[in-house]
């Protein structure tokens, strides 16, 4: 019989920097390094998704919740059907294999054909003539406009939103849950954790380079750098998704080949049975009749409502501060650095540490306080920048613009640190003492579609906002006031879902010892 070792005794030290047994290694390490390069992949394409939409002609921040809303909504609907029908005609493996597949050949096929055609491929003289005919009461509706004009930049923009969903979340983390139990990831997730933060410092740095340090040089100076930035980071994608195939497919040849079904909370293979069906349908159907995958979705939902809800505010500000691709590229590449140390710093020090110690409701409502008190002092900025807030700036030797950039950098860093730590790693642990079949349901239905959901909600509020009122900054006191609503309905969620999730882990953990015989442990 295969047993869970008791891994829970470490020193100090290796309790707080490294708590993983050397026969834990084999399978550990090849999932640190998977992950990491799905994030790097996340991180280089997020900057640029921002840079590309945000500074492309006749657009800005405006677009962003449209494009939410209108595209990358419908889009997620249709890659999680994909998803529940690819899983119910192949292994868990293949249909990594396919996905991934899907998303990488979109890149490539946008660096090196739809961006640099797209003069040829924007209908421009069209989206002018439609823009030219909008009545002065409908001034709004000019950005669904330059949704649809700068097309190709908007899928650019979909599909690398998706890759963090499918990609990371769903697909990885799917995978990551199956082979691991709560106890095992109390000790991994926070160490995943500070392997993709290292890697988001990575793409950051990276990506500076490319927008900063590269035109400089002899040989890449004259011509359109931008387009030459673009097919760099995708040739970097590229390189690194593939790297990530490979390392899943050493994977499930040599660490999980005789347990491809995963593994029981005891430590026992999964033995394979009969599959059922999986569908869109039946998997919105579990997560409704459950109250405790309710909760994970409002928690899912309401973090990606909230951050939408500041980020839109903070790069339509950005924009007016670097209207260049490469000046907004280079800045936005910064901020990813330093969310990256952050997380990295948070995770090797506190996340582990505090999950073990306050347990799961104490560290899944870090994240909701972060983003509330962060939130306020920038939304107090910007709405006051013009009273006693705004002389701060000339204290500091700087413009309102410039200190009220800073101040939404910081929100921006401090929630994302909070998100890659606290969040995802209390958010996947509460997948984990659900049963197999609620497991898979429960994630394809909140993590492919309810994560969009949060997000397009979000947009959908903005979006009716600059339809109406014209623009971002207009908006901005209504947006503040309802961050506090959203943040106070996930805070309740997450004491709710807390008490559930101490339950179904006790019930777990009863089942485990008696499936377990008494083994004797030491301290390693």
């Amino acid at each position: 019989m295969t047993t869970e070792v008791n891994t829970d005794q470490f020193g100090k030290l290796r309790q707080l920097l490294w708590p993983i047994h050397r026969t834990e290694l084999r399978k550990f390490i090849p999932m640190l390094l998977m992950y990491a390069l799905i994030v790097f992949n996340y991180s280089m394409l997020k900057t640029a998704k921002d840079a590309l939409v945000v500074t492309a002609d006749n657009s800005g921040a405006e677009v962003i919740p449209f494009i939410k809303l209108w595209a990358i909504l419908p889009m997620a609907i249709g890659f999680t059907f994909l998803f529940t029908r690819l899983s119910n005609k192949f292994n868990r493996e293949k249909v990594f294999y396919v996905m991934t597949g899907i998303f990488l050949g979109f890149f490539a096929l946008f660096a090196f054909v739809l961006y640099p055609f797209r003069e040829y491929l924007h209908p421009n003289e069209l989206a002018n003539t439609l823009e030219n005919t909008l009545p002065t009461w409908l001034a709004g509706a000019k950005w669904i406009i330059s949704v649809f004009r700068n097309w190709s930049f908007t899928l650019f923009y979909v599909m690398s939103e998706l890759w963090g969903t499918m990609i990371m979340t769903v697909l990885f983390w799917g995978f990551a849950n199956e082979v691991s139990s709560v106890k095992v990831a109390k000790r991994f997730y926070s160490i995943l954790g500070v392997g993709a933060n290292l890697a988001t410092v990575g793409a950051g740095y990276f990506a500076i380079f490319i927008s900063q340090t590269l035109p400089k040089l002899a040989m890449f100076q004259g011509g359109d750098h931008w387009r030459r930035s673009i097919e760099l980071t995708i040739i970097v994608v590229l390189i690194s998704g593939v790297a990530s195939v490979g390392i899943y497919y050493w994977m499930n040849r040599n660490v999980f080949k005789s347990c491809p079904h995963g593994f029981q909370e005891n430590g026992e293979p999964i033995l394979k049975k009969k599959k059922e069906k999986m569908t869109l349908r039946k998997s919105f159907s579990t997560l409704a009749k459950s109250k405790y995958l309710l909760c994970i979705a409002v928690l899912v939902i309401a973090f990606n409502v909230g951050l939408t809800m500041v980020e839109i505010v903070w790069k339509d500000q950005l924009k007016d501060l670097y209207p260049n691709p490469s000046d907004y590229h280079a800045y936005y590449s910064k901020v990813m650095v330093w969310i990256g140390i952050f997380s990295t710093i948070t995770a090797l020090c506190f996340t582990g540490n505090v999950i073990r110690k306050f347990g799961w409701t104490v560290s899944a409502l870090v994240t909701p306080a972060v983003l509330f008190a962060t939130g306020i002092l920038f939304f107090s900025f910007i709405l006051f920048q013009d009273g006693a807030l705004g002389s701060m700036a000339l204290i500091f030797g700087t413009t309102p613009l410039a200190l009220g950039i800073f101040f939404g950098s910081m929100q921006n860093v401090l929630s994302r640190t909070c998100k890659f730590t606290f969040f995802d790693a209390t958010k996947e642990m509460s997948f984990i003492p659900l049963d197999p079949e609620t497991k898979l349901k429960g994630k394809a239905a909140i993590d492919g579609v309810g994560s969009r959901l949060g997000k397009s909600g979000g947009s959908a509020v903005h979006s009716l906002l600059i339809f109406t009122l014209g623009s971002v900054s207009l908006s901005t006191p209504i947006i503040g006031g309802i961050l506090l609503i959203v943040v106070i309905g996930w805070m309740m969620a997450v004491k709710n879902l807390g008490v559930l999730f101490g339950i179904k882990t006790q019930e777990t953990d009863v089942t485990s010892e008696q499936a377990l015989p008494k083994v004797e442990t030491q301290a390693v």
